[in-house]
């Protein structure tokens, strides 16, 4: 179930490099949503058509709300990052499908980019035992939130912090085992993730970005190239807002 909404700003604070944290009241969706999923955000520029989707990053169901964590991007972006306590915002969600939330096993949990904020709730809801592994070109964020929930290694591209190079470098100086991955991140990372998800033979679901015009399934605009003929459309294609944006990785071609 999806719900559109006016919701309250209740935090909006920059994170540096262009990253927002911000927290929004809408109840009815918190109520529902799940790990992996994302939101539609509607500017109020009406020039502005289409909504801008951003991942879930924290669900506080007991209060009823739901945190953002989001990359200034484009106009749209830009004013959301604007806003203030108060203000409030047209949203709808939650959307997509999210992670598989039965108990794995160990699990390895790889972000890299604006693909962290998503990790963190799912690290929070995941049973059993876990790691992360966190990509970042140089300033990390939300380290404090993810170690907290779970043992941290990280990769920076400029080796300011943990390995140097990138996250799979860190699994593997680190010596990291799993029995299955969930991954969210730019493309070439979920490539890698996914090769070697395949050499190790270990389950692995992908959280694959890309542009979106609806939303919602309607205008296939955020179509992956599948590795089997849907039986129903009999193509080779999903759309990532409806049928994604969680996949497993055997599923999609990276």
């Amino acid at each position: 179930m999806k719900y559109r909404c006016n919701a309250a700003v209740v935090q909006n604070l920059p994170l540096g490099d262009d990253i927002y944290d911000m927290w929004i009241e809408a109840a009815d969706i918190a109520a529902c949503a799940c790990p992996g999923q994302f939101l539609a955000l509607y500017p109020e520029d009406p020039t502005r058509l289409l909504p801008r989707p951003i991942s879930i990053c924290e669900i506080d169901r007991a209060c009823g709300r739901l945190r953002l964590v989001y990359r200034v991007a484009g106009a749209g972006t830009r004013e959301f990052s604007e806003m203030k306590p108060g203000d409030f915002l047209d949203v709808m969600g939650p959307l997509g499908n999210g992670f598989p939330l039965e108990n794995p096993g160990r699990a390895l949990i790889v972000g890299g980019g604006i693909g962290v904020p998503p990790l963190l709730e799912l690290a929070k809801s995941l049973p059993g035992e876990k790691v992360l592994a966190m990509g970042y070109r140089s300033r990390t964020y939300l380290e404090e939130d993810l170690r907290a929930v779970a043992e941290l290694v990280i990769a920076t591209e400029d080796g300011s912090k943990g390995t140097r190079g990138n996250v799979l470098d860190a699994i593997r100086e680190n010596h990291v085992q799993a029995d299955v991955i969930f991954a969210c991140g730019p493309l070439p990372m979920l490539r890698a993730v996914k090769a070697f998800a395949l050499e190790k033979d270990i389950p692995c679901y992908v959280s694959m970005e890309e542009r979106m015009a609806c939303g919602v399934g309607a205008c296939l605009a955020c179509v992956c190239q599948t590795e089997n003929v849907d039986e129903h459309s009999q193509v080779h294609n999903r759309r990532i807002c409806k049928e994604g944006p969680v996949f497993d990785a055997r599923e999609v071609v990276l």
